[in-house]
């Protein structure tokens, strides 16, 4: 079956330290799909080597049909693939509306793009109220709303989504969530999300694949993986009663 994306057994390094180990994943047209992982898992490596920030040691990442591992990153943005980093990484001294131009640096369509700037608007109306605004004095949420905006600016047909609920208060969580599925059902666009609250990223996610130490662990379908009694103790902290023996995350190397 032929993917939109697919990974295979790539392998990256920070030094001489291996982040990831082996991952292989495929992402269809249209999905959301959500990696979820502890901290130093290797979730955010991945991303980076999808988006061209690293280059893989080993393996190789295919994007319709045609490798683009240790492309330029500004090559892999033309392609359609647009990476939301953690932390934003906004400009704070630009405006609102600059931030969200630099998006579509690639573009010449000025129509279109003065178009997709008021779509971006029509998603997230605060940031229209504050597009003259420095981006550096908006909230945590918003900032996040910014950063959402910048990669659509792109008209990508991936977005790469890193932690977006970082750092933000429930009721915000569930907003930009509730953007995220708006976006992917109005244009189709395909979302890979990395996240560590777990609950709400398989609530949306048509796939998922847990990430341990560099290694994909498990895979299926976000509906299916909520209701596995791992994922259940160990990321959403729920312990069925009357379930008896389970499986300690130290003592097993894999999951099953």
């Amino acid at each position: 079956m032929s993917h939109l994306m697919e990974v295979r057994n790539i392998e990256t390094y920070y030094g001489p330290t291996m982040a990831i180990r082996g991952v292989s994943f495929d992402v269809s047209q249209g999905q959301i799909v959500t990696i979820l992982g502890a901290n130093g898992a290797g979730k955010t490596t991945i991303l980076k080597t999808i988006s061209g920030i690293m280059d893989p040691q080993k393996g190789s990442v295919s994007f319709e049909g045609r490798d683009i591992q240790r492309m330029d990153p500004d090559r892999v943005v033309r392609l359609g693939i647009s990476l939301v980093p953690e932390g934003r990484e906004l400009f704070p001294f630009l405006s609102v509306r600059e931030n969200l131009q630099l998006g579509a640096y690639t573009r010449h369509d000025h129509k279109a793009v003065a178009s997709d700037l008021e779509r971006v608007f029509e998603y997230f109306p605060s940031l229209k109220m504050r597009a003259s605004g420095p981006a550096g004095m908006l909230s945590g949420g918003e900032q996040q709303m910014v950063a959402i905006g910048r990669a659509l600016m792109a008209r990508p047909k991936v977005i790469l989504l890193d932690e977006p609920s970082l750092g933000l208060s429930p009721k915000l969580v569930k907003e930009i969530f509730e953007i995220i599925v708006r976006i992917n059902r109005d244009s189709g666009t395909t979302i890979v999300l990395v996240e560590q609250n777990a609950n709400v990223a398989l609530q949306v996610a048509h796939f998922g694949y847990i990430l341990e130490m560099g290694r994909i662990v498990m895979a299926d379908t976000g509906p299916a993986l909520l209701e596995k009694d791992d994922v259940r103790e160990f990321y959403l902290g729920i312990k069925d009663k009357g379930v008896r023996g389970v499986r300690r995350w130290k003592k097993r190397k894999t999951w099953r």
